[in-house]
Order: structure tokens, then sequence, then C-alpha cells
């Protein structure tokens, strides 16, 4: 009898095992490129998210959101830079998972049988039900609760020959096909392409359409907003959600259901939750001008900032992220070194330019672009890639042309392209800190802290990247 319970454990462990390797089987062959250790060779962690006013947004010029900030959680913790891929269409996602575009599904993934099928959902992050989403009828608050009431959907089996407008969601359109079968009538599902649950609210909420579904944790964000809509008939019972790897991906799998269950259990993951989820602050950004999801805009000054962009020929994100990281669009800012205004010009600089410190915002942006046109044309002979040479001119902008040309002697005497900055020029940029490198006779200008500009031009770059995915 013992040997026969020592064996019936065995078989549940080993069952239990499989269940949460999705399936692993020790006869299925797998491309280690794909795997943990080649994701670590490469030293890039490709990950696709949705775009939303949760998951990854911009807001007041910064990235933001709750997957974006586990995600550089995660990346810091396997050592691996993060490449941010976006996406809100599900089954384009699936797609590119399992043609190794990506390496995960940075999502609010719920667990259902047609997503096991396809991929291998993680460790939870967390629950959330669907709920219905309608409005209430006019003048319902001055009408008693009853009679609220009776205008609206609170049984499931009320939605028979109703038509419901969902977003492209594969957890939306199998719960709704489901919950069609269990009433034993029909349910209009009508797929609504290129949007988000979040944006059919308002939908429902101006009388075009009369109900969409919707995560309830999402929905409680929205309510300050629309005191309109009801929320309270759920379409689901509670169900898990979290990320997805490829089914074959052992390795990754079983990394980052170790580092889910060890960060679920941190301070940094509650706080986290809090902001995204739970905080009066989540309810107010979702709504404002400036959240790229439904506002657009990065900054006040953006009419200013598209225009004097067109004078260099630069895209007007660039030009955005460059000042963001100047002066957060705060034209009042000073540095400590005398640097004023939203572009930071320093006093020679502005006043070579046609700015002082009393000049309105267009005159200081007027003055910055003149000054990054006056460093474009100096480059321009001997850096002929345009895209190239914005990576000079940032470093330029930043520390001077004069520690960028001693940077560009040092690369082409130590044997690299002094016209490409990524492991070339960024090189000795980073490095003229050291003695090796501002003692040697190919430099004129002396130490710089070249951590700074090095972090200065990285950081402009993939705040631009991070602006080109979700900035029209």
């Amino acid at each position: 009898m013992q040997i026969r319970a020592l064996v019936l454990n065995i078989i549940i462990i080993l069952s239990g095992a499989i269940l949460l390797s999705c399936g692993r089987s020790t006869t299925e062959q797998y491309n280690k490129e794909f795997d943990l250790a080649g994701i670590k060779k490469r030293g890039e962690l490709v990950v696709l998210t949705d775009y939303n006013s949760i998951s990854y947004f911009i807001y007041k010029g910064t990235p933001m959101g709750y997957q974006y900030e586990i995600l550089n959680e995660l990346a810091k913790e396997l050592d691996l830079e993060l490449v941010l891929k976006v996406s809100n269409d599900i089954n384009d996602s699936f797609e590119k998972l399992n043609n190794h575009e990506c390496d995960i599904l940075a999502m609010n993934l719920t667990n259902i049988n047609s997503r096991r099928e396809k991929v291998c959902l993680l460790e939870p992050l967390g629950k959330t039900s669907q709920v219905l989403v309608q409005k209430k009828p006019e003048n319902w608050e001055q009408m008693a609760g009853y009679n609220v009431m009776k205008h609206l959907v609170t049984e499931q089996i009320d939605l028979a020959d109703k038509t419901v407008h969902v977003a492209n969601n594969d957890a939306y359109i199998e719960r709704l096909t489901n919950l069609s079968n269990e009433i034993g009538d029909t349910i209009n599902i009508e797929i609504v392409q290129h949007y988000a649950a979040e944006q059919l609210l308002s939908l429902v909420d101006k009388g075009e359409i009369d109900y969409t579904v919707c995560e309830k944790n999402i929905m409680k964000l929205y309510m300050p907003f629309y005191p309109d809509l009801y929320y309270q008939t759920p379409v689901s019972f509670d169900q898990n959600y979290g990320w997805a790897v490829h089914k074959k991906a052992f390795e990754l799998q079983n990394e980052l259901n170790k580092w889910f269950r060890k960060f679920k259990k941190s301070a940094k993951y509650a706080v986290l939750y809090n902001k995204y989820y739970v905080h009066r602050s989540a309810s107010m950004r979702v709504v404002s001008d400036y959240i790229s999801v439904s506002g657009g805009k990065i900054s006040p000054y953006d009419e200013l900032i598209k225009k004097y962009s067109e004078t260099i020929d630069w895209d007007w994100r660039l030009l955005a992220s460059l000042i963001y990281q100047e002066s957060r669009f705060n034209p009042n800012s000073k540095s400590w070194a005398g640097a004023f205004g939203i572009m930071q010009l320093m006093p020679v600089t502005a006043k070579t330019f046609g700015a002082n410190s009393d000049s309105s915002v267009e005159i200081q942006v007027k003055a910055g672009t003149k000054f990054i046109k006056w460093l474009d044309k100096r480059y321009a002979d001997s850096i002929p890639d345009k895209n190239e040479r914005v990576h000079f001119i940032l470093a330029s902008y930043n520390a001077g042309p004069g520690h960028v040309d001693d940077a560009r002697r040092l690369t082409a005497a130590y044997g690299k392209d002094s016209k490409v900055w990524k492991d070339n020029v960024d090189f000795y940029v980073l490095n003229k800190s050291n003695p090796e490198f501002y003692d040697s006779e190919y430099v004129r200008h002396g130490y710089l802290r070249g951590i700074e500009t090095y972090n200065y031009v990285n950081q402009i770059m993939s705040r631009y990247e991070a602006y080109k995915k979700v900035i029209q």
C-alpha cells in the first residue's frame, strides 16, 4: 500500500510539472536561440505589449504603464536590454510570438482554453472579471432605483437578441459566445477593429452603441468620469490573467514563473498595482489630454514644437523628446550652471541665436532650433548620414561640440569609425572621464563627465522610439 501511495504521489507531481511547463515533453526539440540562453546571448529581451491606459502609454512626455514598469524590473533582473514592441491586435500578437518576433507577450491575458492551445500562459499576475457596460436611462438621478434598474440588463439571460460591441479580443468573443450557448439564445457580437475596450466606453456613454464588455478593474478607473455608465452585470467569473511565452520556451517559462512568484510578494509590486489600478491619480490620468491613448498630446507646446521642427527637418517627436530631457516642458526651469527655459540654453548660446531669459517660449524654441540647425550644418560634410548625425547633434547640444570632436578624434586614432555613434564614438564620449583618454594628444578640451552625455543621447533616442509607437 505504501508503494502504491508513493507511485500515486509521483504521478501527481509529474502531472503538475507537465501542467506548469505548458505540456512540456522530453521528446520535443526547440531551437535554443529562442529560449533563455539565446536571449541572454543576444543581450536583448524583445517584448510585445498592448497600448492602452494601463499597460503602456505616454503621459506628459513620459513612457509609463503597469506592464512597462514590470518589464523594466524584469530586464534589470535578467541584465538585458528591453526592446519593446506594441500591438493591440491579439491574434497578430500570438502570431508574432509563435514566429519568434518577440520573446514575451506582456499583456493581461486571461487564462482561457483557446489561448492555452496557442501559447504558454505564465504565473498569474492577478485576477479580474468581465462586465457588461451600458448606459443608464436619461435623468436617472431623479428616478427611484427600481425604475433605473428596469431600463438595464441586470441578468445575463436578458442579453438575448441584444448586440454587444467588443474590441477584437478573443477572451471577450469566446466568453460572449459561450454565454450565448448558456442562455440558449443569440447574443449578437459586433467586433470593432482598432479599438481597445476602454475606447468603446465613450461610444456607450455617447449613446452610439448600447453595450460593450470591459474588465472590471479597468472600469473602476473610468467610473469617476462616466457616472452615466452601469457596469454591475457580470459576464464572467473571476479569471486569472498574466503574460505568455512560446509553448516550447521551457527555460524562459521556468525563469519567469520563478521571478513572478517572488516579485508579486514584493513591496515594489504592491506600489505598482496601486499606482495603476487603485490610486486616485490613475483615474485622473486616464482622461488627461496628455495621455497618448485618448488626448494624444505630449506637452502644452506641441504646436510650437511641430512648427519649429520643420525648420530643422526633424520629426517633431524627436524635438519633443529633447525638450523633455532638458526641461520637462517647464519654461521656468533653471539649472545650477545657468541654463534656462524650455530649451535649457546657456546665456551665451541663447544670445547668439536671439533669445534671453525673458524671451517667450516661442522665441526660446526658435533659438534652440537655430542652435540645432547650426550643429547640423557643422557636421553635415563629415557625417553625411542624416539619422546618424542626429546622435552627434544631441551629444553636442549637451556637452558642446568640442568634447564631441575630441571623442571623434580618439575614435579614429583607435581604429574605429568616427562617423558612427553606437559602439564607436559613444565609447570615447563615455570614457572621456578616464585620464587614459582625456590626457591623450588627440584631446583638446580635457575632462568630460561622459556618462551624462552618453545617457543623455540614449535616453532621448529611447524616448523618441516610445513616442513613435504611440503618438501620431
